[in-house]
């Protein structure tokens, strides 16, 4: 059987990960690739650090050259992460003709058209399948499964910290503050959880699935994006009490030629499937105009997840044949299509006031909300102090313009003290 060579460019988490499942199913890979893949190569930034993995240390280098200039290596497989020196390690080894393999988001996100360009270029091979969500198979779905379909929607939970913290507040009656540490505590978050929590992950996620799915470019910068930081424990209980779930979703949708992008909390149907993903998994929603509804379902990190995809497309590049031939690669993308403004979009809405109890409050706020063409379906008021209360709203759908009007008019009313919370509604019809 034909050995073929890889190297691996970072060895953390999802490094480790490829590494045990090349060697613990390497019979059923050689079978389903008709290769033997050897690792040549691993880069790293310490080659003396004791690791969990005993590897031999002619495998490992600090130094990119010994990568880029070893011509028996065909498949570049780049685990770096971020926007630092990944691209540029990308760039140089498509220039030496070598395929690509990369769980990249951020830099698919920002410099995809530029890299597929030269992956063109240079005749090779360009995947990405685990930049998106970890174990499930999305790319591979969009391109290759739904091609008959015209996709109408992406509704997606595609980042995991953020689950694993909803999922405790929802489950366990627990502060955000302390769901946060927990998931730091098992790992799920990062010291720094910003990407996570304020939503640029899921952002960079959608900006690659809406490009596959609506054949064209996506800036992540026009995406809507909003986090988790102000999700407190009284807006899920007032979720349970409507009847809801509070979910960070990722949503794209397709209609008139115009795109609606946006990543945001949501409150949604505690009977819907989705409402159900907890932990640290991923769901993915896919509506087409012939498949109808298709719901993907996984773990969206970890290293045998995120790595089990990046096997996968080394195994996809082997079948194309690791020799530079007529290379096609997944995105080629021309079309431009508008992306909405958030002020545009339709939504139904969960707000909450916080106003002197005092009478008239309700009242007066009804009818701005009724000036301003925003319907009310339903209204719940606790009193929390002897001072104060709270005035929970459901409304029918609204547009977003509508509402900010009806707000700024009632924040200025003399008894009402502060909108606390203002989450969209995804009722899925």
């Amino acid at each position: 059987m034909e050995k073929v060579k890889i190297a691996i460019l970072g060895f953390g988490n999802v490094g480790t990960g490829v590494w045990k499942i090349l060697q613990e199913n390497k019979k059923e890979i050689m079978k389903r690739s008709n290769y033997d893949i050897e690792v040549a190569k691993i880069l790293v930034k310490d080659i003396n650090r004791k690791r969990d993995i005993t590897l031999p240390k002619e495998m490992l280098t600090d130094n990119i050259d010994d990568i880029i200039n070893d011509e028996s290596i065909k498949i570049v497989v780049e685990l770096i992460g971020g926007p630092g020196v990944a691209k540029e390690y990308m760039i140089r080894a498509m220039r030496a003709k070598k395929h690509i393999v990369t769980a990249n988001k951020l830099v698919i996100a920002n410099w995809s058209k530029e890299l597929f360009k030269i992956a063109k270029e240079e005749n090779v091979l360009f995947y990405y399948e685990a930049s998106v969500a970890g174990g499930i198979p999305i790319i591979r779905e969009i391109n290759e499964s739904l091609t008959a379909n015209k996709i109408q929607q992406i509704t997606g939970i595609i980042n995991g910290t953020t689950n694993y913290v909803l999922s405790k507040m929802t489950m366990d009656g627990i502060s955000f503050n302390e769901a946060l540490k927990e998931a730091q505590e098992k790992g799920y978050a990062e010291a720094d959880p910003t990407s996570d929590i304020d939503g640029y992950d899921a952002v960079y996620k959608l900006a690659i699935m809406a490009s596959l799915s609506f054949g064209t470019e996506v800036d992540h910068d026009c995406i809507y994006r909003e986090g988790i930081r102000n999700i407190s424990d009284i807006d899920i209980e007032y979720a349970k009490q409507f009847g809801y779930t509070i979910k960070l979703l990722a949503i794209a949708k397709q209609e008139d030629n115009k795109l609606e992008l946006r990543v945001h909390p949501a409150f949604i149907p505690s009977s819907h499937p989705m409402a159900n993903v907890n932990d640290a998994y991923n769901a993915i929603l896919i509506k087409g105009n012939a498949v109808g509804e298709l719901m993907l379902y996984g773990k969206g990190a970890g290293d045998l997840p995120t790595g089990s995809a990046v096997v996968s497309d080394i195994i996809s590049i082997l079948r194309n044949n690791v020799a530079p031939n007529d290379a096609k690669n997944e995105i080629d993308k021309a079309d431009f299509k508008e992306v909405k403004k958030s002020c545009d979009n339709e939504s139904e809405f969960y707000i909450r006031l916080d106003f002197k109890d005092k009478a008239g409050v309700l009242g007066d706020t009804a009818k701005i909300f009724g000036n301003n063409d925003v319907s009310i379906v339903s209204i719940t008021q606790d009193v929390e102090h002897t001072t104060h209360a709270t005035l929970a709203f459901i409304t029918h759908k609204s547009s977003e313009k509508n509402i900010k009007k009806s707000l700024d008019k009632i924040i200025k009313l003399e008894n009402v003290n502060k909108v606390e919370s203002i989450i969209r509604i995804e009722s899925f019809k």
